[in-house]
């Protein structure tokens, strides 16, 4: 007949709690040959290792701060944040370098615009220092207002019907030139006739007398309404800049 398992427990609890007293009782109490050995105490306890009554051993996993050691998580952590700081540093590089080409551009075009603006202005002030005027009446007689080879032009215009525009282009061309080259004094209200004196008391006789007749055929269209042949107003367009170059 088997012990129930309770009164099985209990008498190896009385075991176990006998082989403990026996191995915390002093050594010297116990007679030479009653000395418990190593490896008697190693059987012991292997013997209630095995005992399924005691349980036997369990592993239970339990958590241990590692020192030493590297979290792998926690270094490219790391390398992704160095890697951005470094982006950032070279974004912050480029974009002051950018600032200062875009500044150094802008200052030389202010400088250029500055000057240009600075020679324009002087030019017109000196110009009116001298009493040089932009306009004769209504005609306007500054030289980037006429083409570069006035004759030309006015041939074309003639030969393509429009006569009032060839020798309007003539009559301005010449006020231009002798003002702004041949250094003639005429002023802003100054008729055909003032031009023509002032023409006589500056310039050579033979550029003296092309005016004169430039002037004549002018004055004969717009205030006579006589146009002047195409023989003479073509040899005025071939003449002029010979004449007033």
């Amino acid at each position: 007949m088997h012990s129930p398992p309770r009164a099985r427990r209990a008498a190896h609890a009385a075991t176990v709690c006998a082989l403990a007293t026996a191995l915390a009782w002093p050594a010297s109490l116990l007679h030479a040959g009653e000395r418990v050995t190593a490896v008697q105490v190693a059987e012991a306890a292997s013997a209630l290792r095995a005992d399924p009554l005691l349980g036997g051993t369990r592993n239970e996993p339990t958590w241990r701060l590692r020192r030493g050691g590297s979290d792998p998580g926690a270094n490219d952590a790391a390398s992704t944040l160095g890697w951005v700081a470094k982006l950032a540093g070279w974004l912050a590089e480029g974009g002051r370098a950018l600032a200062w080409i875009i500044g150094a551009a802008l200052a030389a075009m202010l400088l250029v615009t500055a000057r240009r603006w600075m020679q324009v202005r002087g030019a017109a002030a000196g110009e009116q220092a001298l009493g040089i005027p932009s306009h004769v009446r209504d005609l306007d007689i500054r030289p980037d207002s006429l083409p570069a080879d006035i004759g030309a032009a006015a041939r074309r215009h003639w030969q393509a019907g429009e006569r009032r525009a060839a020798l309007s282009l003539l009559y301005r061309g010449a006020l231009s030139r002798l003002v702004h080259r041949h250094g003639v004094a005429i002023g802003a209200a100054a008729t055909e006739g003032e031009c023509v004196q002032a023409a006589r008391a500056t310039v050579a006789g033979d550029t003296a007398a092309y005016v004169a007749r430039l002037v004549a055929a002018w004055q004969f269209a717009v205030y006579g309404g006589h146009e002047p042949g195409d023989a003479a107003v073509l040899a005025i367009c071939d003449e002029f800049e010979a004449r007033l170059g």
